[in-house]
């Protein structure tokens, strides 16, 4: 059973931000997450870091000024996921505003695979529109050597924009933006691709600037791009940092506003979400797997071109395609982990995992689909809380593996380090902390899996593998109301910067069925007379009379009426002799 425990927070912190003007509740919470003072928690564009301290950045923006100036032909090369199509969307949409020629490319994942290869390239240079002149990476690039060597010998110049972790070799590629690789001392390491080429994007403006470029007509505002930069952000999961959260934040405003680009208002549309009401959430569990969707079961392109299109008409068809392809990718997952779920059993009687020594956990199973590999591996993490692969057929003779790990396990590292004592059993691989991808020759699966076991074995203790659910403790009845979940909803939460959750032992007074699948609660806290509205998503068993549950937070609106109620996150049984 997971350990329910209390985030620590500096009393220091706490009591400058209480003297602020923060509520007690709320400077706990600002506190546990490493806010120190007021001002971290400004989300003004003036508080954003300057594009001047990322290195290479203005290296590139000459670059790109004079490709323009030239009239060159400049070739965006993307990645299949969410950020990889706001990313190339903020590109294309820059650069046309700049009056560059540009276009763009984005691998099938099925067919080419990752980033920018050889095989890329010659794609590139074959194409019906001739040559380009310059290839632009976005959120991709930083481990293509052997993509950009053949570029180089074709006499095509590439400029690599990135965030991934570089490996032992950087490419030679002409100028590279990456604030992660080597030397470069840009404050905020967690950045997206999408934020990458926006910074990228705001250099070149200031280059064009220098050089009157806009004395003719009006300066392109890029803060229009922030939508997009707050999507790809999100979805992509990385650390909402105090610079993050600015951009994350000014994208919802604009979002908010009614000045979201056609084919973000399209897929809220399609969702019938209210745009004046989207939060984050729906950022990364709305409208992010529905982009993503593309990536994994057909080709990013149809997403791509729904961010870019200024037509509303078609950016709500895109938007309807899109969401079926969603439909489609739900019923494979949900049929892959009902099929990785029996083998587990059989794997746990044979070898232990999950229950007993095992550390880890690899699947492989050549009837899955490999666009929803690292979802299903995802899912398979959270219910065992072990590092996990799962893998699928490849090319021939070969199977990609995609996987997800648990805090205190780096994943990149770890096949790093199973890459260097045993080389050549991994084909390639590349990723970070949290997640990984990886090729191997199906034949080797075995040999890989226990090669990983006795890596996650050396790296990590027993105590990692218990599942520590962190909450921001109790409220009292003051505390708990309309007027927090107000609050709440209103901010920025994400990765490294979680939704705050509360814990409390709870009289289950009422309790039903509804849409066939949740649970309609009527709860009372132990210490008080009051009771309140909840719901269990996704659970129709009925819960014991007495649980101690973890919650968060939110204003439920029905008919016209807006009531608080507990979104229940966690459940677990207690009965007299526990208390």
């Amino acid at each position: 059973m997971p350990n329910i425990t209390t985030r620590s927070f500096s009393q220091h912190a706490f009591d400058t931000l209480n003297q602020y003007g923060l509520p007690a509740v709320l400077a706990r919470i600002y506190a546990a997450r490493g806010i120190q003072q007021p001002q971290q928690l400004e989300t003004d564009l003036s508080q954003l870091l300057s594009f001047e301290q990322l290195t290479h950045v203005s290296h590139i923006a000459v670059l790109l000024a004079d490709a323009i100036a030239e009239r060159k032909r400049l070739l965006i090369v993307a990645d299949y996921d969410s950020d990889g199509a706001t990313a190339c969307a903020v590109a294309m949409r820059a650069l046309r505003k700049f009056g560059a020629i540009v276009d763009y490319l984005v691998p099938n994942r099925f067919e080419y695979g990752y980033g920018l290869t050889p095989e890329i390239v010659h794609l590139a240079a074959t194409s019906s529109a001739g040559q380009p002149d310059i290839l632009i990476t976005v959120d991709n690039g930083i481990a293509s050597v052997e993509g950009v060597r053949a570029a180089n010998q074709l006499g095509i110049q590439v400029l690599i924009t990135d965030h991934h972790l570089p490996g032992d070799q950087l490419p030679a590629a002409a100028v590279i933006v990456n604030p992660n690789q080597p030397g470069c001392n840009f404050p905020s390491k967690h950045l997206a691709g999408v934020g990458v080429i926006f910074y990228v994007m705001l250099a070149l403006r200031a280059e064009l600037r220098k050089r009157n470029a806009f004395a003719a007509g009006k300066e392109p505002n890029l803060a229009s791009l922030l939508d997009l930069v707050a999507l790809g952000t999100v979805a992509d999961v990385v650390r909402l940092d105090s610079n993050n959260r600015i951009l994350v934040q000014q994208g919802l405003q604009r979002i908010r506003k009614g000045r979201a680009c056609a084919g973000i208002n399209a897929l809220l549309q399609v969702v019938k979400r209210d745009f004046r009401q989207v939060s984050n959430y729906d950022l990364g569990f709305i409208i992010g797997p529905r982009l993503n969707a593309a990536g994994r079961l057909d080709d990013m392109t149809l997403g791509i071109e729904c961010l870019i299109t200024e037509d509303e008409s078609r950016a709500s068809q895109l938007a309807a395609q899109l969401d079926e392809l969603n439909r489609q990718r739900r019923e494979i997952e949900a049929d892959m982990q009902n099929d990785a779920l029996s083998k587990l059993a059989t794997v746990i009687e044979t070898q232990e995992c999950a229950t007993g020594s095992g550390y880890s956990l690899c699947l492989y199973d050549p009837s899955w689909h490999q666009g929803v590999i690292g979802l299903l591996a995802s899912r398979i993490k959270e219910k065992f809380h072990r590092p996990v692969i799962t893998f699928a057929p490849g090319n021939e003779g070969e199977i990609k593996g995609s996987g997800r790990s648990i805090p205190g396990f780096h994943l990149r590292d770890a096949l790093d380090l199973v890459s260097k004592r045993y080389p050549g059993l991994i084909l390639k691989f590349g990723g970070h902390a949290a997640a990984a991808g990886l090729t191997v020759h199906e034949q080797n699966f075995e040999r890989f899996r226990d090669a990983f076991e006795q890596t996650a074995q050396a790296l990590l203790t027993p105590a990692d593998l218990v599942h520590i659910i962190e909450t921001d403790g109790e409220l009292d009845e003051a505390e708990l109301n309309l007027d927090l979940a107000y609050w709440l909803a209103g901010c920025v939460w994400g990765q490294g910067f979680p939704e705050p959750s509360f814990n409390a032992y709870f009289y289950v007074e009422s309790q039903r069925v509804v849409g066939e699948k949740h649970l309609k609660l009527k709860l009372k806290k132990f210490d008080s007379h009051r009771s309140y509205d909840a719901i269990l998503f996704f659970q129709v068993g009925l819960l014991p009379p007495m649980i101690n549950a973890v919650f968060r937070v939110q204003a439920n609106e029905y008919k016209g009426n807006t009531t608080l109620q507990l979104l229940l996150e966690h459940w677990f049984p207690i009965d007299s002799m526990t208390l």
